[in-house]
């Protein structure tokens, strides 16, 4: 008899908790949130009810209709952390989610994703990212879990804007690798529109940055495809110059140059890193190998006006670095030509003609030394004043027929006239005995150029 009574107490049990359920399930069906979260709260107290899937799903039931509604979303605390612990365990219990499609249960990740979207919206546009950031995540979680099971009418893989402002708002708090996982899931999927343009970029820096040459190539080959009339050499320009050395620099140049697949805006590029080698990479290379880099520069520059002869700058460049050549060579030569005053200045000071005969044979040396380097600087000078020219006045010619010049193009031109001047007042006076007829057109261009400053 003993048996069979607590049989019979314990199958009161079970209907009881059977009836607890129905008592949640009723008061849902009624809308009535407020008696339904008191009666799923007493079954939840209850450790044998909290292995069941039936607990946590009603739970999630009826926290997620209370958190969805204006009126009761905000009594009782972070009620999006209860929706969420309820109906992860649910989904744990119930791997096919059984009473979800019974029960018509969709409408909680959709309350889930659209009160969390939309505090997420209200966080963001009041600036406050950590928050919009925290409400945006939840969104994306619970659209992914709409999408995956194909609950939505719109049939797209995942909530493209959702996670976009998740990756805006982390950015914004700069959690620039939380940012990073949800920009990847956009360029991963090729999204595309407007505005996504900057996805792509913000990937493209975070990996130049970190030095993944894999994952950098790997996203600007699908920037490229994406988004094809997008200029993305920056990027690449960029990478490069955070990541390669300057010999690697150096070879790729001349690997590209070669295969003839640079365009006027990537011999501009190289040309930049050769011209403006950083200090402290530049102190360590010794003259010879400065020259050589120089020399890259100045090859690269008039490549790019060769590809695109409208690029001034290009000409203009290539035109300054012959003429700094040329002060080099003119600032050595007067440097010697100092010293033999110097030395002419102390034969001089001595009366004695035979002190000065014996101190005249005495500097002979030096001053022919002198003589000679000087006489062997004329040639490396006068090519590099010639090939200055060349190139100072392509720029002058490309830029004298734009009639609306920028501030910068105006800058330009004065500081080309006035180089120009300057070559050939030089090459003017080294012919001033030797060949008149030169001399009178030297004289002329010097004339020119000298009048066209400031116009």
């Amino acid at each position: 008899m003993k048996k069979l009574l607590f049989l019979a107490i314990l199958g009161t049990g079970l209907m009881a908790h059977a009836q607890d359920y129905k008592k949640v399930q009723a008061s849902v069906m009624l809308n009535q949130f407020e008696n339904a979260k008191k009666e799923i709260d007493k079954l939840a107290a209850d450790p044998k009810a909290q292995g069941k899937a039936e607990t946590w799903y009603w739970k999630a039931k009826v926290y997620s209709a209370l958190y969805k509604d204006d009126k009761t979303k905000h009594q009782y605390g972070n009620l999006e952390t209860v929706v969420d612990t309820a109906f992860k365990k649910y989904m744990e219990l119930d791997k096919e989610m059984k009473m979800v499609k019974d029960n018509g249960g969709q409408d909680i990740p959709f309350a889930v994703y659209q009160t969390t979207f939309g505090y997420g919206v209200n966080e963001f546009n009041n600036k406050k990212w950590d928050s919009a950031a925290y409400y945006f995540k939840f969104a994306v979680e619970y659209s992914d879990i709409i999408f995956s099971h194909q609950w939505a009418s719109n049939k797209a893989a995942f909530d493209t804007t959702a996670i976009l402002y998740t990756a805006y708002a982390l950015q914004n708090s700069k959690k620039m690798d939380e940012a990073y996982h949800y920009y990847s899931r956009l360029a991963d999927a090729k999204a595309k529109g407007q505005g996504f343009e900057d996805v792509y970029k913000f990937i493209l820096i975070t990996n130049s940055n970190k030095k993944d040459k894999a994952a950098f190539d790997k996203y600007l080959a699908i920037a490229k495809e994406v988004y094809p009339n997008e200029d993305w050499d920056e990027y690449e320009t960029d990478y490069v110059n955070k990541n390669f050395t300057l010999k690697e620099k150096s070879d790729l140049f001349d690997k590209q140059n070669a295969a003839g697949t640079l365009n006027a805006k990537g011999y501009l590029t190289f040309a930049d890193m050769f011209a403006h080698i950083p200090q402290e990479e530049k102190d360590k290379l010794d003259s010879a190998q400065q020259a050589v880099y120089q020399d890259k520069a100045i090859t690269a520059f008039k490549m790019a006006y060769t590809k695109d002869t409208t690029v001034a700058i290009a000409a203009f460049n290539a035109g300054v670095l012959y003429y700094n050549d040329f002060n080099t060579w003119d600032d050595r030569n007067r440097a010697n030509i100092k010293a033999l005053q110097e030395l002419n200045a102390q034969k001089a000071a001595i009366k004695d003609p035979k002190k000065k005969a014996a101190l005249t044979a005495q500097l002979a040396p030096q001053v022919d030394a002198l003589k000679k380097i000087n006489q062997d600087n004329e040639k490396p000078m006068l090519d590099a004043a010639d090939s200055s020219i060349e190139w100072l006045e392509k720029c002058y010619s490309t830029l004298k027929s734009k009639t609306e010049k920028t501030g910068s193009e105006k800058n330009i031109t004065n500081k080309t006239v006035d180089f120009l001047a300057n070559l050939y007042l030089y090459k003017r006076d080294k012919v001033k005995v030797k060949d008149p007829k030169a001399y009178d057109a030297y004289d002329a261009k010097y004339k020119l150029y000298d009048s066209l400053h400031n116009q």
